[in-house]
């Protein structure tokens, strides 16, 4: 019986083996459960890893790109600098050059004014030096009697013969004066002076006399013939023939007279009329206009009939003996003051100078222009 009892477990131990191992069990189980768990955790986090490894290569990748496009925009813009560098160099070489062109075409034009000047005073020396000489020919003249028609007086053309003759004029600039002296020989000794130092108060002006030089000038006739028999006539209407002017002309109601011929443009609306009886034209062309028949009173435009024609055509040239142009007159005070002045030393015989005719000074920025007679210089200026 002891061997019995000694085997049968004892219920306390048998229970607390039991219990040990559903612990172990359960521990395992929560162990398991926790492995599992931080799989998922590692696997999450390993996945969370590759993302974000996968983005820093993306990024990496996006960065190493950025530098190089910011290499290539470097390059880039050291290439516009060196080409905008170079243009900047290349347009200031063509400014440079432009400029250079510039003063080199202003010193040929300068010496070209200078050749120009030299130019028109040849050529003033030869206008004066040479001169236009017409020789009349020889004409053979036959006197015959005239016929009674010629011998009428009243029949003959009104006849003219004007003269048309240019005054010399001398162009008087600022700070210029014209002097004219009642001798020759007063001029002749003042232009051997090549300055004249003229008193003005408390200064002395240093003036320069010099010799005119005028320019060209012409003269000539025109003969004039008006006649007393024909009529210029305008304004016609389109509708009217030969035989209506010559019946409205013929009125001497009107101021008309007897029509010889009757001359009519129809394309200009313009004719001549000649009437037999002299001075009806005449007297009709101081009127300016005359009524005419149509289906009703018109009124044309009348006037006379004239040729003219240009003879005995004469340049002239030379300069004046007793006139002498004086430069380089400064403004010093009052212009009528320094005129004064001016005459008062050149009418001093110690000054070589004499009485004075008369005499012009243009103040600084104004100009004037002198007009000479044939025996007397400075007669008017504007």
């Amino acid at each position: 019986m002891a061997d019995i009892f000694n085997n049968r477990p004892v219920n306390g131990q048998e229970d607390g083996g039991l219990q040990d191992t559903r612990e172990d069990t359960r521990d395992t189980e929560e162990a398991r459960k926790e492995l599992e768990t931080w799989k998922t955790k590692a696997e999450k986090a390993d996945d969370v890893k590759a993302r974000m490894i996968l983005e820093k290569l993306e990024e990496d990748e996006a960065k190493s790109k950025a530098q190089q496009e910011l290499v290539a925009h470097g390059k880039k813009l050291e290439e516009c600098q060196k080409e905008s560098t170079e243009r900047l160099n290349t347009v200031q070489a063509e400014i440079l050059r432009l400029a250079g062109r510039r003063q080199n075409l202003l010193d040929k034009l300068k010496g070209y004014q200078a050749v120009l000047e030299a130019k028109r005073a040849e050529s003033t020396k030869l206008k004066r030096k040479f001169k236009i000489y017409t020789q009349v020919p020889d004409t053979g003249v036959e006197f015959k009697a005239q016929i009674k028609e010629e011998m009428d007086e009243n029949s003959q053309p009104i006849r003219g013969v004007f003269t048309i003759s240019q005054r010399p004029t001398v162009p008087l600039q600022g700070g210029q004066a014209l002097i004219t002296f009642e001798e020759e020989k007063v001029a002749s000794q003042i232009l051997k002076n090549a300055k004249c130092s003229v008193s003005f108060g408390n200064i002395s002006l240093d003036v320069k006399p010099k010799r005119i030089t005028m320019e060209p000038t012409v003269k000539f006739e025109v003969h004039l013939e008006v006649s007393r028999k024909q009529l210029k006539v305008s304004g016609i209407p389109c509708g009217m023939t030969e035989e209506r002017l010559e019946m409205s002309f013929s009125r001497p109601s009107r101021g008309g007279g007897e029509v010889d011929d009757v001359q009519y443009d129809r394309t200009t609306g313009a004719g001549v009329i000649t009437f037999l009886p002299p001075g009806v034209a005449e007297s009709l062309a101081l009127r300016g206009k005359y009524r005419v028949d149509l289906d009703s009173e018109v009124t044309v435009q009348v006037g006379p009939i004239y040729k003219y024609q240009l003879c005995k055509f004469q340049t002239f040239c030379g300069s004046p003996r007793r006139t002498i142009l004086l430069e380089d007159v400064e403004d010093k005070g009052d212009a009528e003051d320094l005129l004064d002045h001016l005459e008062i030393h050149f009418q001093k015989p110690s000054n070589y100078g004499g009485e004075i005719k008369s005499i012009e000074y243009t103040p600084r920025g104004k100009a004037l222009q002198a007009f000479f007679s044939e025996d007397s210089a400075a007669a008017a200026a504007t």
